[in-house]
């Protein structure tokens, strides 16, 4: 069996098209694996970088795709993980939440003081922490103007698009 260039390019329209970001395709001790990454930022406009490892051994011939129609894939989600307040803990408070996943950090270096502490004031605009994504530190601003009530996440761990950071009392 052997693959041709016209296979792989079905191969890549149809992981392209789709919400997979890995598929691997096994033949006997042949192996294709196509990788997909996942976006980094939201505004982020360049076409994602697709990666193609192939794995074989060396007296195995390459496997061969049928022309007639490209294999069917079933998209993958996954739905992002939050931190789920009861109602009594929101008393009207508003989340900061993140815009991206990546890690959380109080502040701008480890010698340095928190941008913010519980009982602080922040306006809208206001760095109330930092999330490096992709080794890219982004100052993260508050939605909403008010007092830290709570920081809800822990220096230096991982959080997901959507997780709520902070409680502001709005009135506060």
């Amino acid at each position: 069996m052997k693959i041709d260039l016209e296979q792989i390019r079905e191969l890549l329209t149809v992981v392209s098209s789709t919400d997979v970001t890995e598929l691997t395709i096994e033949f006997g001790d042949q192996r294709i694996t196509v990788k997909k990454s996942p976006p980094a930022v939201a505004h982020e406009s360049s076409p994602k970088p697709i990666m193609i490892k192939t794995e074989m051994s060396p007296n195995t011939p390459a496997p061969s795709f049928p022309k007639s129609a490209p294999p069917h894939v079933e998209p993958v989600r996954s739905e992002p993980v939050h931190t789920e307040l009861r109602a009594e803990e929101k008393n009207g408070y508003v989340e900061i939440t993140s815009p991206m996943v990546g890690t959380f950090y109080r502040s701008p270096s480890p010698e340095s003081p928190p941008f913010v502490q519980v009982g602080d004031r922040v306006t809208i605009g206001q760095t109330v922490c930092i999330i490096e994504a992709m080794k890219l530190m982004n100052d993260m601003p508050s939605e909403v103007s008010g007092k830290i009530m709570k920081v809800l996440v822990d220096n230096g761990t991982t959080v997901e698009y959507g997780q709520p950071l902070f409680l502001v009392d709005p009135k506060g």
